[in-house]
């Protein structure tokens, strides 16, 4: 299978580079396309790759073509993808905002096959959380490996398209409210005496522990904080202080705001 790549930004390098990692070998199966062609010419030496002259030489060649490149972009990379598109070809699109129907329409073909996800930026270090939707086109023999080229960059899973404005607020944006979180440990900490440096590897392995021990242990995250909580303990009087101000009503409200703003910007 060929796998090739509109757009080299940090997402789409990252998509390459994890994939490359857990398929050693297959650099002769990944193709990138870029306006830059400098740019391109740099990563196709770094990583190995092949690179292309045009989107209509990738499209050509290509099994699974990524649309790595930002929304705005998408309706002019659109028609010159549909010139050449054959249905025995899978359009996958990591655009925010872009819908199935958005790119079916554009690439005007009854049995165009598509698949959207929602990818996060912690794909950059291999632990990213994807969505995956496909349309009623695509076989599961076609489908299976996309989902393996979005497993190599952390954890993906497939669920409905309706869901892709949740998915953006649980984990294609959670990230930031993480980082302030991570932020706001740290400068308590910095008060308190620790320097900044210390403060961040304290601060930010504690938040990787804690996720792992959500996602491995299979325990309810109320129990796990539940757990930590002796009474009359110190965690117990964080917890307190949180919930005083309303931490989880807050965290709420912020999910609840990008999935209208997600809703808004879909086309």
């Amino acid at each position: 299978m060929k796998i090739g790549f509109i757009g080299t930004g940090n997402m789409g390098t990252a998509i390459m580079k994890g994939y490359l990692a857990s398929h050693p070998g297959a650099e002769q199966s990944i193709y990138a396309y870029d306006k830059d062609s400098e740019k391109l010419s740099l990563l196709s030496k770094e990583l190995g790759i092949q690179g292309c002259g045009s989107i209509e030489q990738l499209v050509d060649i290509n099994d699974v073509i990524v649309l790595a490149v930002k929304p705005n972009v998408f309706e002019v990379i659109l028609p010159e993808i549909s010139a050449v598109y054959r249905p025995d070809k899978v359009i996958v699109s990591i655009a925010a905002g872009v819908s199935i129907g958005f790119i079916e329409k554009y690439i005007g073909n009854d049995g165009v096959k598509v698949v959207r996800v929602m990818p996060n930026t912690p794909a950059m270090v291999n632990e990213g959380m994807t969505a995956v939707c496909r349309n009623k086109n695509i076989m599961n023999q076609e489908f299976e490996p996309v989902i393996d080229l979005f497993r190599s960059i952390g954890r993906a899973e497939v669920l409905d398209e309706s869901l892709i404005d949740t998915v953006t607020g649980v984990s294609g944006s959670s990230p930031a409210y993480t980082y302030m979180y991570i932020e706001a440990l740290i400068d308590g900490a910095v008060k308190n005496g620790m320097s900044k440096e210390q403060a961040k590897i304290f601060a930010a392995q504690s938040v990787l522990g804690a996720a792992k021990m959500v996602l491995e242990t299979g325990v309810d995250p109320v129990t796990l904080r539940v757990n930590v909580c002796s009474p009359g303990g110190t965690t117990i009087e964080a917890v307190n202080a949180l919930q005083n101000n309303g931490f989880h009503d807050n965290v709420v409200e912020a999910l609840d705001a990008v999935v209208v703003k997600s809703k808004l910007m879909t086309k």
